[in-house]
């Protein structure tokens, strides 16, 4: 028999006389948060850096598209996925905290491996590493914030806390562009990768971990849940199929979009990467972060009428965005093409809170960390995985015919079609979410 969660007094902060015992105050909730955040921008800084990069490495390495897609995508995203599953249950048991820290100094100490690589090989090796060490990133996250807000304020911190994926962008295409041009991109990963072993002791050392279930119904029972039944209880939900099919083919165009938008630029438009990285910095990382965080406070205002739209928002992203990326790929000036990818940047990223937080709404507390592992495979395995392999695999085959233009046609033609797709299973979501999410386990 599990034992029954007991009171425990807050972590931080002065107790306000209506919070219920155990619940961490504001101060304490916005501290969790922020720096769950910083954490998962320093994941994306050392997973997107290689994307600036990825020219020089060519040229130096001899490498092909297929390769750098490799590099960028599938190997990352398998071991990422494969490792995120066992992580996720011990951090539905054990302390989560512990597990972000221990996995930040993995990635980080491997991302700077990546630049005394000396092959293909070791590269690819350490990409694996990398992938690893961040699948200990987000699954515990995401369940110490569902255990830190409660569940109508759960999409806005979701998107915060996914608002990281933008500033690592903004510094890993800022801080890559500039070191590659002046330091070379050795120096670039070695520099980028180091200051997370620091972050991490700062993790294991100035934060609490969250009491779990505070949220919940009926109280918590520490008893672990086994695999198969959280994969079937997800499965059962035709809600959960659709959003999780949807999340993946969202992420295809995503990072499709941002592992391959660089090299684009730098081939048909001529771009160096240090002026290429404060432009993509600025829209990636600043435009996308306002995107992100808004889409998901308007999910949370708009689900308090009708919990639907918790799908059909990120339903009508694609469809926003589809015309701007168009004409971004076919632009013949490189400022008219980034000044106008602004307007599918803002929404890229507009199916992330409202996700996870559907996800942990049809869960129990003692199933969110694996329930977002599940999610974050199949979300990786499409996106990552498929996305800029795909789009490397495809121009590949079209050089032949279109030479140093073969990028661009393989992106126009498969990214806003994939986005529409993506878009169709939002939509069918939405038609079961409400029942789905009144049938969730307490």
């Amino acid at each position: 028999m599990g034992k029954t969660r007991p009171a425990m007094p807050p972590t931080t902060g002065s107790m306000k006389s209506n919070l219920r015992a155990g619940e961490p105050d504001n101060r304490t909730r916005y501290y969790v948060l922020g720096l769950l955040t910083v954490v998962y921008s320093f994941n994306f800084i050392d997973r997107q850096l290689l994307s600036i990069l990825q020219e020089s490495v060519k040229k130096d390495m001899l490498l092909s598209d297929a390769q750098l897609g490799l590099l960028t995508g599938f190997a990352f995203a398998v071991f990422y996925v494969l490792a995120g599953l066992p992580i996720a249950r011990w951090a539905d048991r054990g302390n989560r905290r512990n597990i972000v820290a221990g996995s930040l100094v993995v990635w980080s100490a491997m991302t700077a491996l990546c630049g005394m690589a000396q092959n293909y090989w070791q590269l690819l090796a350490a990409r694996i590493g990398v992938g690893v060490g961040e699948a200990g990133g987000s699954p515990p996250s995401h369940s110490m914030i569902s255990d830190t807000f409660p569940p109508e304020q759960r999409a806005t911190a979701l998107s915060f806390y996914s608002v990281g994926i933008n500033i690592g962008i903004l510094f890993g295409f800022l801080l890559g562009g500039y070191l590659n041009e002046v330091f070379g991109w050795r120096t670039a990963f070695l520099v980028v990768g180091l200051p997370g072993v620091i972050l991490g002791v700062i993790v294991r050392y100035t934060m609490a971990e969250p009491i779990r279930g505070l949220y919940s119904a009926t109280p918590y029972v520490a008893k672990p849940v086994p695999f198969f039944e959280v994969v079937s209880l997800l499965w059962s939900r035709k809600s959960f199929r659709h959003i999780a099919m949807g999340s993946g083919l969202a992420a295809f165009t995503g990072y499709a979009a941002a592992n391959w938008l660089p090299s684009f630029m730098i081939r048909s438009h001529g771009m160096a990467t240090g002026e290429l990285g404060v432009w993509l910095a600025l829209t990636f990382g600043v435009g996308g972060g306002i995107g992100t965080f808004c889409a998901g406070m308007f999910a949370d205002k708009l689900a308090l009428r009708d919990k639907r739209w918790y799908a059909w928002l990120p339903a009508l992203a694609p469809i926003i965005s589809g015309p701007f990326f168009i004409t971004m790929m076919l632009a013949d000036n490189a400022t008219v093409a980034l000044t106008v990818n602004i307007g599918s940047i803002l929404v890229a990223n507009a199916y992330l809170g409202a996700s996870i937080a559907v996800m942990h709404g049809l869960v129990g507390a003692q199933m969110r960390a694996v329930a977002s592992a599940i999610f974050f495979l199949i979300l990786n395995i499409i996106g990552l995985g498929l996305g800029p392999f795909t789009i490397g695999l495809v121009s590949d085959l079209l050089t032949a015919g279109f030479g140093k233009e073969s990028l661009r046609y393989a992106m126009v033609s498969i990214i806003p079609a994939v986005g529409l797709w993506a878009s169709a299973h939002f939509y069918l979501a939405a038609k079961t979410l409400r029942a789905d999410l009144a049938a969730a386990p307490p």
